[in-house]
């Protein structure tokens, strides 16, 4: 009876010693995997979370470079809290909820103001995309603020004298006036200068037409720019016929009849003036069938001296006459460009407000803190 207890005892402490044995040799890949480095210590909720990122290397997670955003300063109560139902903001017709708008416009600034914009926003993006509903074409918004309406009657005032001067020009070229052929021989220089402008122009107030019905503040940037350029062309063919005219205009005609105009312009003022030579037939003179040495024509002198006072006096006076017009248009396209819409800017969130890791870890650290401070404080009431 002795030897079966201690027999027994002994055998428990050997099956004994094998079970550590065995487990001490099971453990040692445990704990050798728990020796690597690519393991961390457990950490409480959020509250690590900073502590943990610095583990990755920037390569992986390039956003934890940056400083936190000023998005951590974001308060959602800016969201509306309003039911969502139908839109009836202006009170005609009445029936349905009254929706107040979601975002978007002047409006988006105010205080318990939404913040994000919604489908059908006034004053969203600006352009109204047709057949994004289905069955149809979405119904244009017809509100106007009055940046947008000076920028239309600016425009429509530079569309029209813009217009005019171009046609005023074709006119010319095509010879349709009385004597204008001799407005193409004479003031070439002039008449090319005043078709670019007018060109020009008329280009520049499409491309304001253009930014001011679509509200893209692209095109009315470039609007603005060339408003610029076409007051300066603008300016050109005026203070040139000014000169002209003010500064010894008969020595400028004597030297453009001896030089400039040739035999073949000679004979085109020729036929247009009913005149013969420059002096007489015999000074200056190209022969055709009313010109000749024995003509009784007078000398083209006087003639084509009168007429080229009258139309450089008429040339700079349409052109200087433009130039309180052309400010105004520039100064208004200035100051209204921009505001075309009451949208800030491109309606894009800043770079200093965007959401990075960073502003995220310290969101969630500020959210487990209030979190906490709120629970503890219901516990403490209920006990």
């Amino acid at each position: 009876m002795d030897r079966t207890p201690g027999h027994s005892r002994t055998s428990s402490v050997n099956s004994h010693s094998h079970f550590h044995h065995s487990a001490a040799a099971s453990s040692r890949y445990i704990l050798a995997g728990m020796s690597s480095p690519s393991l961390e210590p457990p950490s409480a909720p959020f509250a690590g979370r900073r502590e943990s990122t610095r583990s990755f290397s920037s390569g992986d997670i390039p956003l934890l470079n940056n400083s936190p955003s000023l998005s951590i300063n974001y308060l959602p109560s800016k969201f509306s809290s309003s039911v969502v139902g139908r839109r009836k903001r202006n009170g005609k017709g009445a029936g349905g909820y009254m929706v107040p708008k979601q975002g978007g416009g002047r409006e988006a600034f105010k205080s318990n103001e939404a913040r994000m914009p919604g489908e059908g926003d006034d004053d969203y993006d600006g352009v109204e995309v047709f057949g994004n509903k289905e069955g149809g074409r979405t119904k244009p918004k017809a509100r106007w603020n009055r940046f947008k309406w000076c920028l239309f009657l600016s425009n429509l005032l530079f569309s029209a004298y813009s217009l005019a001067g171009l046609i005023a020009c074709l006119l010319i070229w095509f010879n349709v006036w009385t004597h204008a052929d001799i407005i193409r021989v004479g003031n070439t220089t002039e008449l090319i200068i005043s078709t670019t402008v007018a060109s020009l122009a008329v280009l520049t107030s499409v491309i304001g037409w253009s930014g001011i019905i679509l509200n893209n503040r692209a095109f009315l940037a470039w609007y603005s720019f060339l408003l610029w350029i076409c007051f300066a062309l603008l300016v050109t063919p005026g203070y040139i016929t000014y000169k002209k005219r003010t500064f010894n205009l008969e020595g400028k005609i004597n030297s453009q009849w001896s030089r400039s105009l040739g035999l073949s312009g000679r004979l085109r003022i020729q036929n247009q003036l009913g005149c013969c030579g420059y002096f007489n037939p015999f000074v200056e003179a190209t022969v055709s069938q009313t010109c000749f040495a024995r003509s009784v024509l007078p000398g083209c002198k006087g003639p084509y001296l009168r007429f080229e006072r009258m139309v450089l006096e008429r040339w700079y006076t349409a052109a200087f006459s433009a130039v309180p017009a052309q400010l105004i248009v520039m100064i208004t396209a200035l100051l209204c460009s921009n505001h075309v819409t009451y949208r800030f800017g491109k309606g894009m969130m800043p770079k200093a407000y965007r959401l990075n890791m960073n502003s995220m870890a310290v969101i969630m650290d500020n959210y487990a803190s209030n979190s906490s401070i709120v629970f503890s404080r219901q516990v403490w009431n209920v006990m």
